[in-house]
């Protein structure tokens, strides 16, 4: 299928074609369709499948053709949602990317920074708000903002918002927008409290589902490292300067640990950074700007920080620290391979990691090979076990630990 059979207006079709996109995703095909008609939606796709293009582009014609019928003025006619500036700031970029022919105004709220440049383009007035909960809620109160016009309102990344704490928040900003809406739910994960969320406010929901979150995408070829914890920075500089990595966005637990992985590659001569919550808004802003432009060649990130880096050419994502949710390990290796391209996912993984490990087999339903040829391969014998798919749920673990009494590797079980 074209974008230009889902009924687009001409405005839009140009952009894209400006844009290079010819194609929908198959969420954007499945979604698009069914926001023009103004249904509510719950989408549920792992990151990389063209969420926002998938709301951003229904949104951006149902206002113009409603512009054109009702006239122009100042009040927001839809809000956006996001947990975190990088992606709320993605999101604007989208919004200026698809809308730029359509006359349709956006703004972008978040912390961080001074409110005083986001304060002057609300007093001009915008038709799209994109925000994260905090920023919002604070011009909220301080009546830069009034939510009574809002005729459409998405709700991204909520598993997300959950993680970070905002669900509070979030359920504040919902208690004040008008009952008459249409809403978009977008989340990557489904757990508890996110259905239930997503069943509070959603009337009559069209559910699109692309690549399950249990899948991992079939171009990103994935290779375990066993390694002792201290040994980790050497591996990870061994590879950089003797393997065929083009660039990598490496993981890390903490935001200490990202600091202190991005000063040892400096130190090595490889030129990287850092980006997580503690550091500045134009710090981070930099910092992925160089990475995007080649500037620098390894980006450190947390898992929180890294929601809306979104680079086409990601050669390598690298799990310096394996996750302690397995769901997780989906969204990270989902960086890279994008926009029909192949890509890397390496992952390293000390004996206290080994139940992470367990978990991510499960949960993918395969078993990811292990490199074994590497100058800092742990001295643990590995056993890798093989992991069936069909009654995975099922199975009973061969023992208590995950260990053998010879202190060997476990793996799938």
């Amino acid at each position: 299928m074209l974008f230009k059979e889902l009924h687009l207006i001409a405005p839009i079709l140009k952009a894209l074609e400006t844009e290079g996109y010819t194609e929908p995703t198959p969420i954007q095909e499945q979604a698009i369709p069914h926001v023009l008609r103004g249904k509510d939606l719950l989408g549920c796709a792992q990151t990389g499948t063209g969420k926002t293009a998938a709301f951003a582009i229904p949104i951006l014609q149902n206002l113009r053709l409603q512009q054109n019928e009702d006239g122009h003025n100042n009040d927001i006619k839809a809000l956006i949602l996001t947990p975190t500036r990088e992606l709320a700031i993605q999101i604007d970029e989208s919004f200026e990317a698809y809308g730029k022919h359509t006359g349709i105004t956006h703004a972008v709220i978040y912390g961080g920074v001074s409110q005083f440049h986001q304060t002057t383009q609300l007093r001009r007035g915008v038709d799209v708000l994109i925000a994260t909960p905090g920023r919002l809620l604070d011009l909220i109160s301080q009546k830069f903002v009034n939510l009574k016009s809002i005729k459409m309102f998405v709700l991204d990344e909520a598993d997300r918002m959950l993680d970070m704490g905002f669900i509070h928040d979030v359920r504040k900003i919902i208690a004040i927008l008008p009952e008459k809406r249409q809403t978009l739910f977008f989340s990557a994960t489904m757990p508890p409290e996110i259905t239930r969320l997503s069943s509070s406010i959603l009337k009559n929901p069209v559910r699109v589902e692309v690549t399950p979150v249990s899948s991992t995408a079939e171009n990103v070829d994935q290779h375990i490292y066993l390694v002792e914890k201290n040994d980790k920075r050497q591996l990870l500089i061994h590879l950089l300067k003797t393997g065929t990595i083009q660039n990598a966005l490496v993981f890390t637990r903490t935001k200490y640990g990202a600091d202190k992985i991005a000063r040892e590659l400096h130190r090595a001569n490889i030129k990287a950074d850092a980006i997580h919550g503690n550091k500045t808004q134009n710090a981070r802003q930099k910092a992925l700007s160089n990475f995007k432009d080649g500037k620098i060649r390894v980006l450190v990130a947390t898992d929180i920080a890294a929601r809306g880096i979104d680079v086409d050419d990601l050669s390598h994502v690298i799990n310096f620290e394996l996750p302690n949710i397995p769901e997780t390990y989906v969204h990270r290796i989902g960086r890279t391979g994008r926009a029909g391209n192949s890509g890397s996912a390496l992952s390293f993984c000390d004996m206290e990691e080994r139940a992470y490990l367990r978990d991510i087999h499960k949960l993918i339903e395969k078993t990811i090979p292990v490199v074994e040829d590497h100058p800092y391969a742990s001295k643990m014998q590995f056993v890798q076990t093989p992991v069936a798919s069909n009654n995975l749920m099922n199975r009973k673990p061969a023992s208590h630990s995950g260990f053998r009494r010879t202190r060997t590797w476990s793996q799938g079980r």
